[in-house]
């Protein structure tokens, strides 16, 4: 390829570039895009984009291709990506082995030899380093200063855009921490296994929502959503939410009006979020033959997330121990919402339950590690008394 070609390539390449990411707010989306592009642009045989973790002193990525592992996580300062995300300097090494800022750990996990590295510094509006862009092994012989350049450029276009997709990824997570903790409050006066049953319910809410296909973000929506659908039991009193007798027909009559109590809590309030959430609250318990409460909807006349949440519900607190039942098996309780389909459940969305099984068994048992990780993690909380007068001037 002569010169004036090779350049038309990549002026070629770098409006693509543009345009792609600038139609994606997903982080993770965003960050596959830009090193796939950024691998193609530069002929190289791998890219990653680094992002700092400021709060935990790392560097993580998201993104490794050609790689198994899908996040790396390395202490910042450590190695070529550590080098640049630190000093904010770009590197380029013609012989990775040669330079003591390289760490041969990952290669020799993965079996990989690195010879060529080219990283360059990802900086924020404010001029703070936010990540990283390293290329590894270009096609043909080692990187030059007109890739340096290149690559250079690249950073600036994605960082603003990096930037962006991560506030709102912080800002969506956030939004579901908020509504996570509003809904344990429910689960804890309940007496139910807390966060695991609302962790995964969430993830299966949002797999078979897409199953169903719906977007990206209707999905999203429907599992941020999903955690609340029995808020509606802070109203419920203790005699009737914790009495470990059968319930009279009076007090299972005030307990079926959490829904109504739920909807009621969420239904005006300006998040789009909570107002979907308060459509699942009051319809999470209708059944597809109308013989639900509260008001006996049937079939499509219920709102299609609350159809999604009722399958994902039950199935999940089926597979979960609780205090008065054991855990069914998958395959039990698999059967048992396919016996229910056309009855309590929607049929198309058992059908999709069949088919994404998998995922959604997989889903689950992330979440499971996910919740043990976290309350490895836990401590006390500080007793009053022992709070010391540093604490409360940080």
């Amino acid at each position: 390829m002569g010169r004036r070609q090779e350049l038309e390539k990549r002026q070629t390449l770098l409006a693509r570039f543009g345009r792609l990411i600038a139609t994606e707010n997903r982080l993770d989306s965003l960050l596959t895009i830009i090193a796939e592009e950024v691998r193609n642009i530069l002929d190289a045989d791998r890219c990653s984009v680094f992002l700092v973790d400021s709060y935990k002193g790392e560097l993580w990525t998201r993104v490794a291709l050609g790689m198994e592992e899908k996040i790396l996580r390395m202490p910042l300062g450590q190695g070529i990506a550590g080098f640049v995300a630190k000093t904010g300097s770009a590197v380029n090494i013609r012989d990775a082995y040669r330079d003591t800022r390289f760490t041969q750990d990952l290669d020799r996990i993965t079996s990989y030899q690195t010879r060529s590295v080219l990283a360059v510094p990802l900086k924020g509006h404010d001029g703070q380093v936010l990540g990283v862009f390293e290329v590894l092994n270009k096609a043909r012989g080692p990187f030059t200063d007109e890739d340096d350049g290149l690559l250079r450029i690249l950073g600036t276009m994605a960082a603003s855009f990096i930037e962006n997709a991560s506030l709102y990824d912080e800002l969506r997570r956030s939004h579901l921490e908020t509504i996570y903790r509003m809904a344990l409050v429910a689960e804890f006066r309940d007496q139910q296994d807390t966060g695991k049953h609302l962790r995964r319910m969430s993830r299966i809410s949002g797999i078979l929502a897409s199953a169903m296909g719906m977007s990206y973000h209707e999905s999203e929506d429907i599992r941020y959503a999903s955690p609340l659908h029995d808020i509606g039991k802070v109203a419920i009193p203790d005699s009737i939410l914790r009495k470990p007798d059968k319930l009279s027909f009076e007090e299972y009559e005030e307990m079926k009006r959490h829904t109504i109590y739920g909807s009621q809590m969420l239904i005006h309030a300006e998040s789009r979020l909570l107002r979907l959430a308060a459509v699942v609250a009051i319809a999470h318990h209708e059944n597809y033959d109308g013989t639900g409460y509260p008001y006996g909807l049937k079939g499509e006349a219920i709102p299609i997330e609350a159809r999604i949440v009722s399958v994902a519900d039950v199935f999940d607190a089926l597979t979960s121990k609780r205090v008065y039942k054991g855990a069914w098996t998958l395959a039990d309780t698999l059967a048992h919402i396919k016996a229910q389909a056309g009855k309590q459940f929607d049929p198309a969305v058992v059908e999709r339950l069949q088919v994404c099984f998998a995922e959604v068994v997989a889903a689950m048992a992330e979440e499971d590690q996910r919740t043990a990780a976290e309350e490895n993690l836990m401590t006390p909380p500080a007793v009053p008394g022992q709070i010391s007068q540093k604490s409360l001037q940080a």
